[in-house]
């Protein structure tokens, strides 16, 4: 009996290098110097991370984002060759780089330090709209919608189905207009902090409420608290599973790619969940965002 293939899934966002420090007790502070007990280098950025989760558990995704050609670059590119995730639509540019991301953990807590260069426009955004295995579209940072305010328009237009992770980014996600910029998404897939930044509210079942009168379909990152999900004007909660935390780097963009799956092949509501639960709980056992077979 012949195996369906599974449509693939568009990914696009922002490439960074992941420098990320661990077996650190705290937090550096200013006028200190701290000495981490092991370094990771590992390609990063919501959209890649999502996509290799994807490729991982078997769908086909694509990234879609610019590159830049310095040494940093360079080093990623090669990585992200071993991932599976499909790379045609990368657009190399020098303005492009370094983008650095580094990644203090504590604990499960992290700090994040971040460098953003160049435009999130890739020139290949029209040739990858037009793929035709693709029939959804993941944003990884509400930053790359902002820069390119009709990205949702434009993949409907292809009939594609589109989902939004805001990601943290404190000069945009407090916007009044923010909802108004997602019109149109149809899974919105925020941690908590970013849905009480939207929302107004900190307990987890009334920020959900409150975004389902947005989207469609909401799933709420909460850590080792589990997750939720508001779909068809009902609410649910699963825990998180008990597993030992190396590194939540990418946890959540993991998470996304396994509810993604399970939302494309129909599956209901809370099977949704907990596929994205398994794909954030794979993640946090190994470092770095992407996955690994070991």
């Amino acid at each position: 009996m012949m195996t369906r293939e599974k449509a693939a899934v568009i990914s696009i966002g922002r490439i960074y290098c992941d420098l990320i420090f661990t077996g650190l007790e705290e937090l550096p502070v200013l006028g200190r110097e701290l000495f981490a007990g092991d370094l990771e280098i590992a390609a990063g950025g919501g959209a890649y991370i999502a996509a290799a989760h994807l490729t991982y558990i078997g769908r086909p995704a694509a990234l879609l984002a610019r590159l830049g050609n310095d040494a940093l670059s360079s080093i990623i590119g090669e990585k992200m060759k071993d991932s599976g995730v499909e790379l045609q639509f990368i657009d190399h540019s020098p303005d492009a780089g370094p983008q650095v991301t580094v990644a203090a953990i504590v604990g499960q807590d992290r700090a994040f330090l971040t460098r953003r260069a160049g435009s999130a426009l890739p020139s290949t955004l029209d040739d990858a709209l037009a793929w035709k295995e693709a029939r959804h579209l993941h944003i990884a940072e509400f930053a790359t919608l902002h820069e390119i305010p009709d990205l949702v328009s434009r993949a409907k237009d292809k009939g594609m189905s589109v989902s939004l992770d805001p990601s943290w980014d404190a000069s945009l996600i407090y916007d009044d207009g923010f909802l108004n910029s997602c019109a149109g998404v149809d899974v919105f897939l925020p941690n908590l902090e970013e849905a009480t930044a939207i929302t107004s509210h900190e307990a987890p079942d009334a920020a959900i409420r409150k975004l389902s009168e947005a989207f469609p379909t909401v799933a709420l990152k909460v850590g080792g608290a589990g997750a939720w999900i508001s779909s068809d004007g009902s609410i649910w909660h699963a825990p998180a599973h008990d597993v030992d935390v190396v590194d939540t780097t990418g946890a959540g963009d993991a998470f996304n790619a396994g509810f993604i799956d399970a939302w494309l092949e129909q599956l209901d509501p809370k099977r949704c969940l907990e596929a994205g639960i398994t794909a954030g709980s794979r993640s946090v056992q190994v470092r770095g965002g992407g996955p690994r077979s070991s």
